[in-house]
């Protein structure tokens, strides 16, 4: 069946992963055009525009959403915020947080942007109010106020030496303010929605604005007056004002007047004149697509959110709706790079090219992408009309097949010089979803369906596919092949055999005649439940199924018998391949599990932790030992078979690892604290640091250890101590070891000392505004302990006398008392016993006797006797209005209850701090 001497796979290692670096925001390119900058939840990644791949990705300790952020002009500085109001300053190109501060905006901020000259900062809060940094002294140089609602624009004038900045907000103006004076000098008033863009001509008089209003204002800045409005009939997000005498010729723009571009809500870019206000070009669409209508606008997933000039090399780059940043190149305003910043729910993949240098896949929506992995960028395919959902593709690499849920089934084509892909035949002939194809694997023939409508198709292929017009194509034979969906087929390597697997848990084997026609073989049975995929051998007369059981089946193609069932997956099997020349399995499950299976051992071999999500892509390269899968957690990976060398470094690495957690465990049980805090930071792994903290806080005297302890260590281990307390001090739980620590740190080491740790200045300013967050935190929960004290002062029992009935004045002096609240000392129980005994006698005389008398000092310690639920109940007994005997069984109960609850509510009762307890003897 096998060669015993072919090598076997033993392990995949991650090759390269194409995932979501952009899910919505802002986008800015650096000014060397080497870099985009784009946020991604509570991240911001930089990607290197050269190689598609994310280089760095800058997140705040706190794991707060970043609300806005901005790159200055020498591309040295970047600057976030967060919501948790937090300002911090990068050095990015080392993922370095050099500095943070607070924002003082009371809401988050929404906009930022630098100067010309990279010193001066302004944010544009949600608060409505304007802040100036300056990043290099370090304070707020401007406190700007007036506009109305969110600033959602700020932008500094390009010409530094006139100190203006412009800003927008909800009432759609444009205010310009004067730095020196800090005041606003003018407001320009044009659009009727949202400003969302501006742009300066090179000598600064004259700007372009652009709003949802679906207009261009172009102003004089000298006369701060409107020179033109051009109505652009789109929601324009974007606005770039070309260089002076820009040659567009070669897109048949003949005008050199002052042009403008604009990209929006249609998804096309525009050139405009502005003298004219006369569009000159629009952007034309690939041929499946057409331009959106105008109630179509607001939610058309082309549309373009961001327009970016680059001078240096000349191109235009833009920010779709579904995440994508494109690149043209001038004049021409040609497709040059496309980065696909968020893929969704991958549900196929498949290796494709010469060599194997691009994949397509397939995610929940109706377009295919097509990668370069050797620089990440993507062909967007348009043709399906709904979610494509499944693909495949022929040996030689360069044609593929693909269907949906449109009913349709497609065949693309690359151009092996140029790699574009364009759609060559189509055909449409099913009455539901098309969920499973398979292409022909001798030469590029047929292709054979398989849809929820129980049927498979046989579609012939032409033998070339001259010219740009799209073949038509015709099922050359239908068959009814199942009772329920058919989720799977595959043509076996010699083209002669069909397999289908369904829903309805069987798989069948047919063959495929030369007059077109099916007939069916055999049916395999034995899964319990639907099957996903089935897959021949490329050398046995073997076929692979895998199903929602959880299993893997190798079947015979002689007698349709069961030869070796494979358990291990916690949930449906998806995907299964052959491997190693048939000699091993691939398997990709919804557990987000890939496994590698040894045949002829009828082992798992390898288990890679690979998604985080159902894996419904898996593929193995033609051309070597990689593999590649898609998952629903919107991850593409490519897999490299590694050498076992390469496994025994790694196996190395774990076992170390191992051993020093071990070495550390003991530590700690023999109670070595500086060993182990010693073993523990050398990991570094701050978790693991924390953990030999709070075993020092649990000891005895554990102030003098922990003290002791920290002190012993080298300046290196007392540096990352240092790090270590800014992450754990962001978390409410840890807040107190973090402080713990610092405490030590900073009472016992000078200044001097400190500040020469390597980013102690930033690690100081990050722990400054969580401490406020902590002691405020502190405060709140004191604050509310008082609500005890008002408890006591309230207190009242049913049926208490009239003395009783009167409100008394809450006592509010400040918590100064520090002695325990209470101490019940039974033996007292005959003296007050004797004492609340007389005082019962006196109630008829209508004078009010002295509040609690019993209690002798106020700044002393209460005392409060066992024996008062009995004097209380002589003082009934004696008192006219209580004494009525209780004749049941359950008279001494009651009584009991009753007398207990007959104590009178305390007047100025002291609630002690939080550090002191209440004592009961």
């Amino acid at each position: 069946m096998a060669n015993s001497n072919l090598q076997f796979k033993t392990n995949f290692a991650v090759s390269s992963k194409i995932e979501p670096f952009y899910k919505g925001g802002k986008v800015q390119i650096s000014k060397d055009e080497k870099y985009v900058f784009c946020t991604c939840g509570s991240r911001v990644n930089v990607l290197e525009i050269r190689t598609g791949k994310t280089i760095h990705s800058l997140e705040h300790d706190d794991q707060e959403d970043i609300t806005s952020f901005a790159l200055s002009c020498d591309d040295e500085l970047l600057v976030t915020a967060s919501k948790a109001l937090l300002l911090k300053q990068w050095d990015w190109k080392q993922a370095k947080c050099t500095r943070s501060w607070k924002a003082i905006h009371t809401i988050p901020v929404a906009s930022m942007t630098f100067d010309t000259t990279s010193t001066l900062l302004a944010t544009g809060g949600c608060d409505a109010t304007i802040k100036v940094w300056d990043v290099v002294k370090q304070y707020c140089t401007h406190n700007l106020k007036g506009s109305s609602g969110v600033v959602h624009l700020v932008q500094f004038h390009p010409d530094i030496s006139r100190l203006q900045l412009f800003s927008s907000s909800l009432d759609c103006s444009i205010r310009l303010w004067d730095l020196r004076s800090s005041q606003c000098i003018c407001v320009l008033q044009s659009h009727y929605s949202a400003v969302t863009s501006l742009s300066f001509s090179r000598d600064g008089d004259t700007m372009v604005s652009s709003g949802r209003d679906k207009i261009c204002t172009v102003w004089d800045l000298k006369s701060q007056q409107a020179k033109r409005t051009v109505p652009v009939y789109e929601a324009v997000e974007g606005v770039v004002l070309l260089p002076e005498k820009t040659d567009l010729s070669e897109i048949g723009v003949k005008s050199k007047n002052e042009l403008f571009v604009t990209a929006g809500s249609k998804g096309v870019l525009r050139v405009w004149e502005a003298s004219t206000a006369r569009c000159v070009y629009t952007q034309t669409l690939p041929s499946t697509l057409t331009p959106s209508s105008e109630d179509e606008d607001d939610d058309n997933p082309r549309g373009l959110m961001y327009l970016f000039y680059l001078p240096a090399s000349s191109r235009l780059a833009t920010v779709t709706a579904e995440h994508n940043i494109l690149f043209y190149q001038l004049p021409s305003l040609t497709t040059q790079q496309q980065f696909v910043g968020y893929n969704d729910e991958v549900l196929d993949v498949k290796f494709l090219g010469k060599d194997d240098s691009h994949i397509v896949v397939a995610t929940n929506s109706c377009q295919l992408k097509v990668f370069q992995l050797l620089t990440n960028s993507c062909q967007i395919l348009y043709g399906h009309t709904d979610t494509v959902l499944t693909l495949d593709v022929f040996k030689k690499g360069s044609l593929f097949a693909s269907c949906a849920k449109d009913r349709s089934v497609r065949v693309w084509q690359m151009d092996s010089d140029s790699g574009q892909v364009r759609c060559v035949a189509q055909g449409s002939s099913h009455t539901n979803a098309v969920g499973s194809i398979s292409c022909s694997r001798m030469k590029a023939s047929f292709v054979v369906t398989g849809s929820q409508d129980c049927t498979v198709k046989v579609w012939d292929l032409p033998a070339a596919f001259p010219g740009k017009e799209i073949h038509q194509l015709v099922p050359r034979t239908t068959e009814k092949a199942h009772d329920k969906d058919v989720n799977s087929v595959a043509v076996s390597p010699n083209d002669k055999l069909l397999a289908s697997g369904s829903q309805d848990r069987t798989a069948k084997l047919w063959s495929l005649s030369g007059d077109g026609q099916l007939g069916l073989l055999g049916v395999f049975r034995g899964h319990r439940r639907g099957i996903w995929s089935v897959y021949f051998s490329p050398v046995d007369q073997v076929l692979a199924t895998s199903s929602a059981d959880g299993t893997i089946k190798l079947w015979s193609l002689q007698d349709f018998s069961c030869l070796k069932t494979f358990e291990g997956h916690d949930a449906s099997v998806l995907k299964v391949i052959f491997v190693s020349r048939g000699t091993q399995l691939l398997s990709s499950g919804a557990d987000g599990l890939v496994k590698l299976w040894t045949i002829k051992t009828n082992e798992c071999v390898k288990t890679l932790d690979a998604h985080q999500d159902k894996v419904w892509g898996l593929h193995g390269s033609r051309k070597d030992d990689r593999m590649v899968t898609g998952s629903a957690d919107s991850n593409i990976t490519v897999w490299m078979d590694v050498s076992e060398v390469e496994l025994a470094e790694e196996q190395a690495k774990q076992e170390d690892q191992i051993l020093k957690h071990q070495e550390l465990s003991n530590l700690l049980h023999e109670k070595k604290y500086l060993k182990a805090l010693g073993l523990a930071i050398s990991l570094d792994q701050p978790h693991t640091v924390l953990t030999v903290v709070k075993a020092i806080r649990q000891t005895e005297d554990s102030s003098e250890l922990l003290e002791k302890t920290l002190l012993k260590l080298r300046v290196d281990q007392k540096e990352s101590l240092l790090r270590y307390c800014v992450v754990w001090n962001t978390n409410a739980r840890n807040c107190l070891d973090a402080q713990a620590v610092l405490q030590v740190l900073l009472k016992h080491l000078p200044p001097e000392e400190l500040l020469q740790y390597q980013g102690a200045r930033t690690h100081l300013e990050g722990l400054i505004p969580y401490t406020e967050r902590h002691m405020e935190r502190i405060g709140r929960l004191l604050q509310a302990s008082m609500f005890l004290n008002y408890m006591w002062q309230k207190m009242r029992v049913v049926g208490s006398s009239s003395g009783m009935e009167q409100d008394e004045e809450m006592d509010t002096t400040p918590l100064t008392q520090t002695k325990p609240l209470f101490f019940i000392d039974k033996e007292k129980e005959d003296d007050s016993r004797d004492e609340r005994g007389d005082q019962c006698d006196n109630d008829d005389s209508g004078q009010e006797e002295e509040p609690y008398s019993w209690i002798k000092n106020e700044n002393e310690p209460f005392e409060v006797s066992a024996s008062m639920k009995a004097s209380s109940k002589n003082r009934r007994k004696a008192n006219g209005k209580c004494s009525q005997e209780l004749e049941s069984e359950e008279s001494s109960e009651e009584e009991e209850m009753e007398d207990h609850h007959a104590v009178q509510p305390i007047k100025h009762v002291r609630i002690s701090p939080p550090t002191q307890c209440l004592t009961l003897s």
